[in-house]
């Protein structure tokens, strides 16, 4: 049966595992929060958004088995590409994006419509693990590793930032863990998140100051989530208020073993239980148990990741390995966050958990470029990366 398994599903076992697991946690805990809103919505067909998810997560596990066999020195020449393209359609989605929750995260093409953050989040770790792969002999040289890269994170979250400040923060706190592990020196980044954290003040005072500069964008928004989290201010965010209380509401009710699978009672009140909140779901119907577990589950795919990285014999695919792990592992925290009020409220799914095709898709990519790494890290496939480290080297 091992055998059977290895023969098709190559690349790290544990990381199989670890998506067949989650796979199945997500198919119980949507199906329990949906329940009610496909009875309501679809005639009294319980099952709707059970059979669209599964299908989205049949597809994505198909994805992560198409995608492990592809060689990653493809990804090391499409870098650019995937990076222009990504750009291309940020600015589209800003100029002509669809409107959901006040802010243009979407956009349509035929009828299709996905997150552009999700396609520019894979596109920057690409680009930052080719820089770093190819400079580490020179990564003391700010012109060699630290400028080109920052010059493309500012570009990127700048262009998320009009739509969704929490994914365009999350991306540049990924890219900076990124770039300390990349041995980039951290008297720079301290002095870039200084920078930054600064200019975001900045940007609190006047919009507190000058009424106007709220209006612009999302920074409204982003102060109601602060006063709200915080409990300051005269600006009330009861919708926020109101997801974060039922929120805990379900992970007090779910105490130890939990209330057992489909008994959640905050799935009928908590907004986008399905997504944004099912953290919180499963908490209530599974328990400290239950929750412990799926965070466990997340920590292994980055304890995994870190096996890989050692046991790589070239600094590019170890860098694109242990990139994309953090920025599932990172994702998932901030989402999990969010459940036990940890963190304000934001928008972040739980990968591979969450309803959502768009989220399915670039998770399933994601993992599929890490297994096919872990293929050539392991010795079951050569892909000549003799050069692939090398800077002068086009291929």
């Amino acid at each position: 049966m091992k055998e059977k398994f290895l023969k098709y599903f190559k690349g790290d076992t544990t990381i199989w595992i670890v998506v067949f697991l989650l796979s199945i946690v997500s198919i119980l805990t949507v199906y329990s929060a949906t329940g009610t809103l496909a009875y309501k919505k679809m005639g009294g067909n319980t099952a709707f958004y059970l059979i669209r998810h599964g299908s989205f997560l049949f597809f994505g596990i198909f994805l992560i088995w198409i995608i492990h066999r592809i060689p990653y020195r493809i990804y090391h020449r499409l870098t650019m590409g995937f990076l222009y393209l990504s750009v291309g359609l940020l600015i589209f989605t800003l100029l002509c994006g669809v409107n959901l929750n006040s802010a243009s995260r979407w956009v349509s093409i035929m009828g299709v419509q996905f997150q552009t953050s999700d396609l520019a989040k894979i596109a920057i770790i690409l680009y930052i693990a080719r820089v770093l792969g190819s400079n580490q002999d020179k990564i003391e040289d700010p012109n060699a590793a630290f400028w080109p890269i920052i010059k493309w994170v500012g570009i990127i979250c700048l262009l998320i930032f009009g739509a969704d400040f929490s994914t365009s923060a999350m991306l540049f706190g990924i890219c900076c863990i990124f770039m300390f592990i990349g041995r980039i020196e951290i008297k720079m980044l301290a002095k870039l998140i200084g920078c930054i954290l600064a200019g975001f003040a900045i940007l609190l005072v006047l919009a507190y100051t000058i009424p106007p500069i709220s209006k612009i964008g999302r920074v409204e928004t982003i102060k109601s989530r602060i006063e709200s989290f915080v409990g300051i201010g005269e600006h009330n965010d009861a919708e926020h208020d109101f997801q974060s209380d039922h929120s805990k509401m379900a992970i007090v009710n779910g105490g130890i073993i939990g209330q057992g699978p489909g008994n959640s009672t905050q799935r009928n009140f908590l907004p986008h239980p399905y997504s944004d909140f099912i953290y919180a779901i499963i908490v209530e119907e599974t328990g400290l148990i239950g929750g412990a577990t799926v965070l466990a589950l997340y920590l292994i795919l980055l304890l995994r990741a870190r096996k890989i990285v050692k046991k790589s014999l070239r600094t590019y695919p170890a860098f694109l390995c242990i990139g994309l792990s953090l920025s599932l592992v990172v994702q998932a925290f901030f989402n999990m966050g969010v459940a036990v009020n940890l963190f304000p409220v934001t928008g972040q799914t739980l990968p591979l958990v969450s309803m959502g095709g768009t989220s399915i898709v670039f998770t399933s990519i994601s993992i599929g470029i890490i297994l096919n790494v872990s293929r050539y890290a392991e010795g079951g496939d050569l892909y000549e990366p003799q050069m692939i480290d090398n800077p002068n080297n086009n291929s």
